[in-house]
């Protein structure tokens, strides 16, 4: 809320605010800091009527490309709250580099009745022609941060290209010194012991369950409460490093690097044909409509999905479903066996053949459907009601609205202007209730429709089940189905339909 206006006898809040975006130099007995509030300080000690404040609101260390900064937050909090009348910086860009940020902040602080002035670069922003310049100062001030920051990335690349370290988390095995990669003497070992282990058992699974269990294990994570483990995607990540070859990476593109290799070449690159190797026998299909039961078949014992994989011996194709945590954390984590798709899928198909012969299921589905048709229908029904009543009286309001912003100016235009925006927001908002309601009408109806065919076939499943194509198969058992779980320990299978009667009507 705007706070109202100040006597001309009362004196002008002023408050500092300094920003430096790096640290380097913080540490010195007078640094930019310092600097640039002195020069603030002693502009306002050549104004009349303006009074400093204590307050400091210094951003040491803390880009300028947006507000994220703890001592601007503050200085904006107090400035909203009428602690503050004026904002006093030493450059336009110490504020903010962000085009859009800077028109943001210069909104709040006209909101709050609070003026804004840069001690070296002098200008108001009471006409058109300070404005301007301000937005100005404030574009220069953009595009200088992008010009930095395109140096910045051709720096590093050129820096990457040369096979330096260019910063970044310090990988497993190596420490940094001097802005370069040294080797970490008590990492480095487990880094050629797990080379050795992926070379002598060539899984990756395994390497990440040998390695556990030897207690050769990272580093620790930001939880002490949580003891470090080796997982198949981590120990995959160290594998594949080329740092640990000698290699420095840029994107696509591999270079010499400077720092010393833990890995020798040779075994380096023995590792990367296994682990190539593994890629082309063991194929996970994502969308292969083969796999019926793909996206609905969970693991019993750890509730995690069963994802399809498959492998070929000869001319041999042996589908299945593999349990993802025991894929990605070993059989410590999970020890459940891939499951034989076909088996699993004979199963699912044979218990819904089953239920499609009994007397109810069809029945319920058919039930279930006309209760959410008959909820959409009275939504619509209600939102029509009261919706073309809603729209008429705030379209007459924003009507009455646009012809008084053509006759205000100064800031009763703006105030016009923000009522208009609400009353648009509002007007926007009952329009999008009833489309919202017609939607819902439609999906329903289109649910409808789509299972119609799926409803005929329940009444003759067995018959068509072994004419339709593994894509409708698919999408037959995805209508039908919640869930599938398998319990490996005693062998048994809970088939979950999906509740069409508590499914949400909204």
């Amino acid at each position: 809320m705007k706070k109202p206006p100040v006597s001309a006898d009362s004196p002008r809040k002023c408050a500092v605010y300094t920003r430096k975006s790096t640290t380097a130099g913080l540490e010195q007995e007078f640094n930019s800091l310092d600097a640039q509030r002195e020069a603030c300080v002693a502009y306002v000690n050549r104004q009349q009527n303006w009074k400093l404040l204590d307050e400091h609101y210094d951003d040491g260390g803390f880009t300028g490309a947006n507000t994220d900064r703890p001592a601007f937050q503050r200085l904006m909090a107090d400035v909203e709250s009428g602690k503050v009348d004026i904002v006093v910086v030493y450059k336009v860009d110490r504020l903010s580099r962000s085009l859009l940020d800077f028109a943001k902040v210069m909104e709040r602080l006209d909101k709050a009745g609070a003026s804004f002035v840069s001690v070296t670069q002098n200008f108001s922003t009471a006409d058109a022609m300070g404005r301007l310049t301000m937005n100005l100062l404030a574009s220069f001030a953009e595009f200088e941060r992008e010009m930095i920051s395109e140096r910045t990335r051709d720096k590093i690349a050129a820096s990457r290209r040369r096979g330096k370290w260019t910063g970044g988390p310090c990988p497993f095995g190596y420490n940094v010194v001097d802005k370069k990669l040294t080797i970490n003497e008590l990492e480095a070992p487990i880094v050629r012991e797990a080379f050795e282990v992926l070379l002598q058992h060539r899984r990756m699974a395994t390497v990440a369950a040998v390695m556990n269990e030897r207690e050769r294990l990272p580093r620790k994570t930001k939880r002490l409460d949580e003891k470090p483990q080796w997982t198949k995607d981590t120990i995959a990540k160290l594998l594949r490093n080329p740092l640990y070859g000698g290699l420095m990476m840029y994107r696509d593109e591999r270079h010499p690097g400077e720092h010393p290799a833990i890995i020798d070449p040779v075994t380096f690159q023995r590792a990367q044909v296994v682990l190539a190797g593994r890629e082309r026998h063991l194929k996970f299909h994502g969308l292969n409509f083969d796999y019926i039961l793909r996206g609905l078949i969970k693991c019993g014992k750890c509730g995690k999905p069963m994802t399809p994989a498959s492998t070929r011996k000869g001319r041999s194709v042996y589908r299945y479903y593999r349990c993802t945590t025991r894929d990605k954390r070993g059989t410590d984590a999970c020890d459940v066996l891939p499951l034989a798709a076909g088996a699993i899928e004979d199963y699912v198909v044979d218990r819904i053949a089953e239920a499609s012969l009994g007397p109810t299921l069809m029945a319920d589905i058919e039930q279930a459907l006309a209760a959410r048709l008959a909820a959409k229908r009275q939504t619509l029904a209600t939102v029509k009601e009261k919706a073309p009543d809603i729209i008429a009286e705030h379209s007459s309001k924003a009507s009455k609205l646009v012809d008084e912003l053509t006759r205000l100016e100064g800031r009763s235009r703006g105030v016009a202007a923000a009522k208009l925006r609400a009353e648009t927001d509002l007007l926007t908002s009952a329009e999008r209730s009833l489309a919202d309601a017609e939607r819902g009408l439609v999906e329903v109806l289109g649910a409808i429709a789509d299972l119609k065919p799926v409803l005929r076939v329940l009444g003759n499943f067995k018959e068509l089940w072994g004419v339709m194509t593994p894509t409708n198969r698919v999408r037959m058992l995805s209508a039908l189905i919640d869930e599938v779980r398998v319990h490996e320990q005693d062998g048994s299978v809970n088939i979950a339909l999906i509740d069409f009667a508590n499914e949400e009507a909204a």
